[in-house]
Parts: C-alpha cells; structure tokens; sequence
C-alpha cells in the first residue's frame, strides 16, 4: 500500500512538472506570438497571464515572462508603470539566468530588454555581460535548442545594436 502511495504521489509530481514544460511546438507559438506582441499589448497581457499559471516554470518560460513584463513596461502609459514592470522584468530575467547561465536565448531577451531600457533609468547593468556570454556562444557555436532562424536574428540584432567590437562582429557574421 506505502509502494503504491509513493507510485501515485511520483506520478502527480511529474505531471506538476511537466506540465509548465511546453511542448516544441507551443513554444514556436508563443515565440510566433511574442513577436506580435510587441505592438499588441492586450496579446502581451493575454501570453504574461498564460505563462504566469505555469507551475514549476523552465528557465525558458521564466524567461519568456520577463520578456513580457517588459512589454507590459512598453504599452504602459504611466511612467511610474513604466519603471515598475522594467525592474521586476529584470528581476525575473535575472531569475531566469540563474535558473539556466548557459542560455543564450534567456541572455539576449535580458540583453534586448536593457538595450531598449533608457540608460538614465540605470537598468541596463548586464549589457556588457551579456553581450560577452552570447559572443561566447557563437564563439562556441553552443547554440542550445535554437533554431537556425533565431541564430542569425540574434546574430543581426547584436551587429545592429553597435555594442560589438570588430572582433565580435566577425564571429557574428560568421552565422549569417
């Protein structure tokens, strides 16, 4: 009887896992949908309370919501808004990094949302580093679970973002 207790109380907590593990193909939806959100804040609310219902959240999905608190920063109308959903996005980025160092798609939505982050507002302390982590990446050709299309975009972002060197550049261009 103990056996089968402990049987069925693993089989529930797999299931709590596994189900904030989104499958390939919902996260090439919510990647499809994020870029439409940036325009789209009701779609930005819609995906932050979706992802925010998740338990046991990835670091990608943590990642995802960061990104989305950001958005909530850009479709604010209220200042004080504004600089509120910056700092707790970059709260739940950092979240993120700790959960997975080693992502470079987590380590360029932080960098994106601080590139876009007006320097005065003194968010934008991890530029530097992660620009330095995603070189690293493309150095590596350490690409994780990145698709090919996400690879160059960054690649693009990162040349057209004028925070690389001559150096970074070429190791950038290289996957273009």
């Amino acid at each position: 009887m103990i056996k089968l207790r402990i049987i069925f109380f693993l089989l529930i907590a797999a299931c709590n896992i596994t189900y904030a593990q989104l499958s390939t193909q919902e996260i090439a939806v919510l990647k499809t949908n994020m870029v439409k959100a940036v325009e789209n804040a009701k779609l930005t609310d819609s995906l932050f309370t979706k992802l925010n219902k998740l338990p046991n959240k990835t670091a990608l999905i943590t990642g995802y919501t960061g990104t989305l608190e950001a958005l909530k920063a850009k479709h604010s109308w209220n200042p004080y808004n504004k600089i509120k959903y910056v700092s707790q996005s970059l709260k739940t980025m950092q979240k993120a990094i700790d959960m997975d160092k080693e992502n470079m798609e987590i380590r360029f939505m932080r960098f994106s949302i601080e590139f876009y982050t007006p320097a005065f507002l003194g968010f934008s302390k991890d530029l530097a580093t992660d620009k330095k982590e995603i070189i690293k990446h493309y150095q590596n050709e350490n690409f994780g679970l990145a698709d090919d299309e996400l690879v160059k975009n960054v690649a693009r972002f990162m040349i057209d973002s004028k925070k690389c060197t001559p150096a970074d550049i070429k190791i950038l261009k290289k996957h273009l």
